[in-house]
């Protein structure tokens, strides 16, 4: 059998005509668009595309950097950002064979013509202001892999001291491993935007370095970090907060850097100085270690790179052109925000009518899914006007669903409905229960169910295991686990022993 490809739950994104908007306001990228206007009638560059001091001093003023102490550093950055994007394109000088122009016969340096290389503007500038949203989502896109690739490579400095006198890089020395440092990030990236998925509201709040470096490292299964694990997380931090302060320019996150008076020196490695306890973090400013927020712009780049890794990461209105039947299976592991925009884009493209026509077909079933997909039909047709009446009597008499149906005809204030039976009434509650079983397990929200509806029908267990449901020996059993009266619980497990005996 092929490999289960792994799920995420699904996100609700920006439109492209916003999202390229953001990708435009970004900094790295609005910086690199003006070098690649300014660059139009050419400027001369290096080799390989890098400004020379003079260009790139013009470059930080007409940034308005000029003032800032990384202000160079910044140009230099939008400036190989356009270069990568191709936003700026770079003509080398032509020579023989590929030889540089300032080269002797011997390939040796002549001094002449460092420069001669030439950038103009490339030809993606022009899809920055005539090509649509997805254009400009493709280009940054492009120059955020870039930056990415950047941010999983170690620091310059740290590779200038693993050169030994032959020039040769020492990798064994350097302690890094690409991979691994690629995963760690993205593992990372990854987190944010589960927590994006599971909790929209959560997500509009930063959060702490601390956690998210946790998160990746100490076990699950650890009450209290060691001082070696808490030593890796704080290594943790120092690299994500270098790490975020490459990123936020591009407008992947927003990110509040960790305070630098709390990084030290120690063994000539960056360690951020933690709390010793949890009172003392909490007496202390928490945002002074980081603090950072995957944006509407930064979801939209992470599900692209999961979706190339053949993670399957849904976006909310995937089913809206689906059939009911996938999306009455799908709605109840969405999220309930996801679940109910993923619903009202469905219902959208039909009419009331049609739409409960294909829910209430799809609902049918006595299959073991069948109790939670008819729960999920119920729900969405709580978002149906009442233009969705004729289709609704049309099931008055189904077995399957004339008990939902009649509930939606009284929710909307219908009239002249018939009285369901009481074998429809007790097959709907033992359906009900099923789908609450399926959903939520042996939940406090089911305990109070049970105990209320047992409280309420005295009798209920002397009629409940005749009914003709696949489901019932399996709800009475549930019930006697759940209901806490002694009593009570054992009439369930009697009345669970005689469905099971009469099925």
């Amino acid at each position: 059998m092929p490999e289960e490809r792994p799920t995420m739950p699904p996100v609700r994104l920006r439109t492209d005509a916003e999202l390229a908007r953001d990708a435009l306001a970004a900094p790295l990228l609005a910086r690199a668009v003006r070098l690649a206007r300014w660059a139009e009638h050419g400027k001369p560059v290096a080799s390989g595309g890098a400004l020379p001091e003079g260009e790139l001093r013009e470059a930080t003023e007409l940034l308005e950097l000029a003032g800032d102490e990384d202000g160079p550093l910044y140009a230099a950055q939008a400036w190989q950002l356009a270069v990568d994007t191709g936003l700026v394109e770079i003509e080398e000088p032509a020579g023989a064979d590929g030889e540089d122009a300032g080269a002797d016969a011997d390939g040796e340096a002549t001094g002449e013509d460092e420069f001669s290389a030439v950038a103009t503007s490339g030809e993606e500038l022009r899809l920055i202001t005539e090509g649509g949203p997805r254009d400009i989502l493709d280009i940054w896109l492009d120059g955020f892999e870039t930056v990415l690739a950047d941010a999983a490579a170690p620091d310059l400095s740290d590779i200038a001291a693993q050169i030994g006198e032959s020039g040769e890089l020492d990798l064994d020395a350097l302690d890094w491993n690409p991979e691994e440092e690629a995963e760690f990030l993205d593992g990372v990236l990854g987190n944010l935007y589960l927590l994006t998925a599971l909790d929209e509201e959560a997500a509009t709040a930063p959060v702490p370095l601390p956690a998210l470096a946790a998160s990746m490292i100490v076990p699950e299964d650890m009450d209290e970090p060691t001082d070696d694990v808490l030593e890796e997380v704080s290594e943790a931090m120092v690299r994500l907060d270098d790490q975020f302060r490459l990123l936020a320019p591009t407008g992947l996150v927003e990110y509040q850097p960790v305070d630098e008076a709390l990084i030290q020196e120690v063994d000539g490695e960056g360690l951020i100085q933690e709390p010793e306890t949890v009172q003392e973090l909490e007496d202390e400013d928490v945002s002074r270690y980081g603090m950072v927020r995957l944006t509407p712009l930064g979801v939209y780049a992470v599900r692209a790179r999961m979706l190339e890794a053949g993670i399957a990461a849904p976006a909310v209105g995937d089913l809206a052109d689906q059939g009911a039947e996938i999306l009455l299976d799908a709605l109840p592991g969405h999220p309930e925000p996801a679940a109910r925009a993923e619903a009202e884009q469905w219902l959208a493209r039909r009419t009331p009518e049609e739409a409960a026509r294909e829910l209430l077909a799809a609902a049918r079933g006595d299959d073991e899914d069948a109790p939670l997909r008819r729960l999920t039909c119920q729900q969405t047709l709580s978002l149906v006007g009442a233009e969705a009446e004729p289709a609704l009597r049309e099931v008055l008499d189904d077995r399957h669903l004339g008990g939902l149906a009649r509930v939606w005809l009284a929710e909307h204030g219908v009239v002249g409905v018939p009285e369901p039976s009481e074998e429809m009434v007790f097959w709907l509650t033992v359906d009900t229960l099923a789908a609450q079983l399926a959903s939520e397990g042996d939940s406090a929200e089911l305990r109070d169910l049970v105990r209320g509806l047992v409280d309420q029908s005295g009798s209920f267990f002397d009629s409940a295991w005749r009914v003709d449901h696949p489901a019932t020996a399996d709800v009475l059993e549930a019930m006697g686990r759940l209901h806490p009266d002694k009593k009570a619980a054992k009439e369930a497990r009697k009345a669970a022993f005689k469905a099971r005996s009469r099925a």
